[in-house]
C-alpha cells in the first residue's frame, strides 16, 4: 500500500505537454469532474485500494477570469488502518493558455507528510519554490522559469489540447515540468491508437503514449508508464499503467461530469 495513490496521482499528472506552449483551451469548462479508481499489484491479484479526482473551478486573480484545477487521492477508510493516504494537488491557471499563477501540493502518506508551494512571477520569468519535507527544513529556491515549464497539475489539462495529428507513431514529443524543486527535461513517446477496454467493460477508442519517468522515491528511469487517453476533443485519460520500484500501479476511469463534449470515444453496445 505504501506510495499507492501517490503513486497512482503522480501517473495519472506526468502525462504529456505540446511544445507550442500557446495553445488555447478547447478540451474542457470549468465544473468538469472526472473520477479515477486506484489499483495497486500485489503478486497477481490487483487491489481496488483507493480513488483520485480531478475537478476544475472558475477562479478570479486580480479580477482576471482563471481556473482553479484540484486532484485529490485518498485510499478507502478500510484500507487506511494498513496505510492511510491524503494527497492533494492545487494549481491556479489563466483561461485562455493556461498558464500557473500557483500550484500547491500537500502529501499525506502514514506518518509522512510533505507541502510544496510554487508561485510563477509572469514578469520576472521566475519560479519560487518553497518546500517542506518530513524530518527536513524547509527549502526556498528560485527557479528560472523557462518557456513551456509547467507543473505537474496543469500539464494534465494542457496536455489535453494537443493536436496528435502532428505526430507519427514512436515519435518522442517533448516536455518540461516542475517536480521537486527542479525544473526537468524529458518527452513522451507517442504509440498510437488502441482501443482499450476498463474494468466495468466499457470500451473506449484512444491515443497510447508512455511518457519518460523521472527516477525518484517512486519511479525507476525509463518508459514503464503507459497512458491511453480518449481519442476525442475532450482527450481524457481512460487508462494509465506504470510500474514503481515495487509493484505496480494503474488508474482506471469510473466516470465523468460536465465534459466540454459528449464522449464520443465510447463504443456503445449495441
Amino acid at each position: 500500500m505504501q506510495k499507492l495513490l501517490s503513486a497512482v496521482l503522480f501517473t495519472t499528472l506526468s502525462l504529456h505537454i505540446n511544445a507550442q506552449c500557446d495553445d488555447i483551451n478547447t478540451s474542457f469548462k470549468s465544473g468538469e469532474v472526472v473520477n479515477y479508481h486506484a489499483y495497486y499489484n500485489w503478486g497477481f491479484i490487483w487491489l481496488n485500494a483507493g480513488q483520485v479526482s480531478f475537478t476544475v473551478e472558475d477562479f478570479k486573480v486580480n479580477d482576471v477570469p482563471a481556473y482553479h484545477l484540484k486532484a485529490h487521492g485518498a485510499t478507502y477508510s478500510s484500507y487506511d488502518i494498513l496505510f492511510k493516504v491524503r494527497d492533494t494537488f492545487e494549481t491556479i491557471v489563466d483561461t485562455l493558455h493556461l498558464e500557473p499563477y500557483e500550484f500547491k501540493r500537500i502529501t499525506n502518506e502514514g506518518s509522512y507528510h510533505a507541502s510544496y508551494l510554487y508561485q510563477f512571477d509572469r514578469d520576472k520569468r521566475q519560479i519560487n519554490a518553497s518546500i517542506k519535507k518530513e524530518k527536513e527544513a524547509r527549502r526556498d529556491t528560485i527557479l528560472q522559469w523557462k518557456d513551456c515549464s509547467f507543473d505537474l497539475l496543469t500539464m494534465v489539462y494542457k496536455a489535453r489540447n494537443i493536436d496528435y495529428t502532428q505526430y507519427q507513431v514512436n515519435e518522442k514529443i517533448p516536455i518540461s515540468m516542475v517536480v521537486d524543486g527542479e525544473i526537468h527535461d524529458i518527452y513522451i513517446r507517442y504509440l498510437g491508437k488502441e482501443t482499450i477496454k476498463n474494468r466495468d467493460g466499457r470500451k473506449f477508442n484512444c491515443l497510447k503514449f508512455s511518457p519518460l519517468l523521472v527516477e525518484g522515491t517512486i519511479f525507476k528511469s525509463g518508459e514503464d508508464m503507459t497512458v491511453w487517453v480518449t481519442d476525442d476533443a475532450n482527450r481524457i485519460p481512460i487508462i494509465v499503467e506504470a510500474k514503481i520500484l515495487i509493484g505496480s500501479v494503474k488508474a482506471v476511469f469510473v466516470d465523468a461530469f460536465n465534459t466540454r463534449y459528449p464522449m464520443s470515444a465510447e463504443i456503445k453496445k449495441m
